[in-house]
């Protein structure tokens, strides 16, 4: 599967913005969904993940209650909506999945084996 993740940009904090992450190839729905972001200098952390059937979701929790994670099997389709956004949530934004077909969403790392490019996010004061 390939990844194409769009959406970021700069915006000012509290404002919000919707990342988008577009798959191509078959099978979308088998696939265990994650965003994950790095920021200069810090190591890449996953904010938010999704079950492959998308009923079963995981945040970080710098994140909760502010971003919000779903999907969308018949366009391919997962996106990443983050509201109230902050000053510390400016970092390269990524979209991975995971072809484990695990049963609940996760968020570590190693289980994803596909990466899309990252789509900056830029909170400014």
């Amino acid at each position: 599967v390939q990844l194409q993740a769009s959406g970021g940009g700069l915006v000012q904090a509290g404002g919000s913005l919707r990342l988008s992450c577009a798959a191509s190839g078959r099978g979308f729905g088998n696939y265990g969904m994650g965003w994950f972001r790095q920021a200069p200098g810090e190591e890449r952390e996953c904010v938010a993940a999704i079950k492959r059937s998308g009923g079963d979701t995981e945040y970080a929790e710098s994140v909760k209650g502010r971003f919000t994670i779903s999907r969308d099997n018949a366009k391919s389709t997962v996106y990443l909506q983050m509201n109230s956004l902050k000053l510390e949530d400016t970092a390269v934004y990524y979209c991975a999945a995971s072809s484990l077909g695990l049963e609940r969403a996760t968020r570590v790392a190693s289980v994803y084996s596909y990466w899309g490019q990252g789509t900056q996010v830029t909170v400014s004061s």
